[in-house]
């Protein structure tokens, strides 16, 4: 008795079926793709029952003949490619020619259709066999409806979730390719209501406040950022805003919506050091890579890609990211402030460094006025071939406040420096500004933070820093778990500059210490920091330097209370305006908050 044997047609398509057409959703989406393809400019979508008894796609697309009509029924036909050649690079969304016959097999399908206005054809299939055929008159384009799906197959329809649930995802969808397709007029109907109607419009941002409120994208920042062939744009949630609504994710690759863990990972990657652990983005990023350089031909539903070399694309992403998060225009906003007025300077033009945002970018050009703008010619920057340890240790800015270390390559020619406005500190706690658009409050403790976190990072990735020797050494006494702590970052404690032996037992002998500033309590810190790192043992190298820096800088920034003097405030507003990620800390809450004028006359009537 043979065991092999070749399966029936039906059999056939219901395995094509079961992987094209998994819920009324995925017919949406099929199907409006096809409009897409076809050259629509308008697409109407209507839905019965959560697509569970009708789903109908009206276009004004190029239509079909009878002929075609009948041919696109089958498996395989399809007009986007002729050769296998045409698959690398494809922009169509549909290649495959197997959605029309898949959903043809699981339901009562009817396609009315014409390649002009006057004369057209309509088809009609039921469970994937032809009924009827005939002319009738209609105008240009293709109307696609689909009655009962999974009628024939019982075991599937069970499947089906509620009406709620399924128009919930046909809702989603829809959504997703009107923000990939902003050049089309889309109109989505459920029993007989629209529930939205999005006419054409020309910006990202404005198709996602028609969809999501304009209210929501007041939590986005944009991104838009070129290295070498990959250009990667889109909009990025203000880390201030992380948590406090859904968390939206929408990935778009040659004008393709996918799904990539890779992409998504890396983006978040740019966050690092700014949000809660466990806290995770909103993202809504499009990437434009060669076509070459990108197979669509790996998943039949073509929901994912994969890339000839996924590394540079994956980092390009990350720090288009992380160069949107670096603009002050990613700080937190009060009263409807959350973006600076735009000017007709011209944007800034990145450095070709790939690791580090251009400071220029935080700066701007003095017309803009904005916080970190063109400094006074006589407030000189530090060179760029001083050490920062050194600039430390010997420049002082007023009474006694180092001037800020630059960390940028001393190969990178230095840039337009910072104008300092008058500060004021509050509860010594918090530094004031005046600006044209409201008040900007700086957190001194966050801030400083943020500066000596990337002054470390930088340290214990470029290798050991100067230390300042002690008259007398220094002796610790840890416990048991504080000193397995020491040892296991012990390398990087060196790179940090200290000089530490042990002194028999669980004692340490400290001979020199590093001195970020004049105030660091080199003692309270490295006991403090020890503690922290308790419990952190296996965590990687890598990871276990990045916590160190952190928590290094948390311990050795000045503390909310400490009074700063005017000198104190000028350097600290300079070196927050030469980090990569300004307005926020390690912990991930905000550094630089702005109050809008409009909330501040609101609240005292004036509005």
């Amino acid at each position: 008795m043979p065991r092999i044997a070749i399966l029936s047609s039906a059999v056939a398509d219901q395995i094509a079926a079961g992987e094209v057409v998994e819920r009324p959703a995925s017919v949406v989406k099929e199907l409006v793709e096809n409009a897409i393809d076809a050259g629509a400019s308008t697409v109407d979508i209507t839905i019965e029952d959560g697509g569970r008894q009708l789903v109908r796609i009206a276009d004004d697309g190029s239509g079909m003949d009878r002929d075609d009509a009948v041919l696109a029924l089958s498996r395989h036909a399809t007009s986007k490619i002729t050769a296998a050649e045409q698959l690398v690079g494809v922009r169509s969304f549909g290649f495959r020619g197997e959605a029309l016959p898949a959903i043809a097999s699981v339901s009562e399908l009817t396609i009315e259709t014409a390649p002009d206005d006057g004369a057209g054809s309509i088809v009609r299939v039921a469970g994937g066999i032809l009924q009827e055929t005939r002319d009738i008159a209609r105008r240009r384009g293709t109307t696609v409806s689909v009655h009962r799906l999974f009628f024939n197959t019982p075991a599937r329809q069970k499947f089906l979730r509620s009406a709620r649930s399924e128009w919930r995802g046909i809702v989603d969808t829809v959504q997703a390719i009107a923000t990939l397709r902003r050049d089309v007029h889309f109109t989505l109907r459920h029993d007989g209501k629209v529930a939205f109607d999005l006419p054409a419009v020309g910006t990202l941002r404005s198709r996602l406040a028609a969809l999501w409120g304009a209210r929501e994208m007041e939590r986005f920042v944009d991104v838009d950022d070129v290295q070498g062939p990959v250009h990667v744009t889109g909009l990025a949630e203000r880390p201030a805003d992380v948590g406090t609504a859904t968390r939206r994710i929408l990935l778009i690759v040659n004008g393709r919506l996918i799904r990539d863990h890779g992409l998504v990972r890396a983006a978040e990657a740019a966050y690092k050091s700014t949000l809660p652990s466990g806290v995770r983005p909103s993202l809504v990023l499009q990437v434009h890579v060669p076509g070459g350089d990108v197979d669509v031909n790996v998943h039949p539903a073509k929901a994912e890609v994969r890339f000839r070399d996924r590394w540079p694309i994956e980092r390009a992403v990350e720090q288009a990211v992380r160069r949107a998060l670096g603009l002050f225009d990613a700080s937190a906003g009060l009263g409807g402030w959350r973006t600076w007025t735009p000017s007709p300077s011209p944007a800034p033009e990145w450095r070709a460094d790939q690791h580090a945002m251009e400071p220029a970018a935080l700066r701007t050009a003095p017309a803009l006025d904005g916080l970190f703008a063109a400094r006074l010619d006589g407030d000189a920057a530090p060179a760029f071939d001083t050490p920062p340890w050194e600039t430390h240790l010997e420049a002082t800015v007023g009474d006694g406040m180092p001037a800020p270390a630059p960390m940028e390559d001393p190969a990178i020619e230095p840039v337009a420096p910072v104008s300092v406005p008058p500060l004021m500190q509050l509860r010594r706690m918090y530094l004031m500004f005046e600006h044209d658009e409201g008040v900007v409050l700086i957190d001194q403790h966050s801030a400083h933070e943020r500066v000596l976190y990337e002054q470390f990072l930088g340290v214990l990735e470029r290798g050991e820093a100067p230390s300042q020797r002690l008259l007398f050494p220094m002796t610790l006494h840890l416990g048991p778990d504080e000193a397995e702590a020491f040892e296991a970052s012990r390398d990087l404690f060196n790179r940090l500059g200290f000089d530490i032996e042990h002194f028999g037992g669980n004692t340490l002998l400290v001979n020199a210490v590093p001195m970020p500033h004049p105030r660091f309590d080199a003692e309270r810190c490295l006991r403090d920091t020890l503690a922290a790192m308790t419990g952190d043992r296996n965590a990687s190298s890598h990871a276990r330097h990045e916590r160190l820096a952190a928590t290094f800088a948390c311990k050795a920034a000045i503390k909310a209370g400490d009074s700063m003097s005017p000198g104190e405030m000028r350097a600290l507003f300079i070196a927050l305006a030469d980090t990569k990620l300004p307005a926020h800390d390690v912990h991930g809450r905000s550094t630089i908050v702005r109050l809008s004028w409009d909330e501040l006359d609101r609240r005292f009537g004036r509005k």
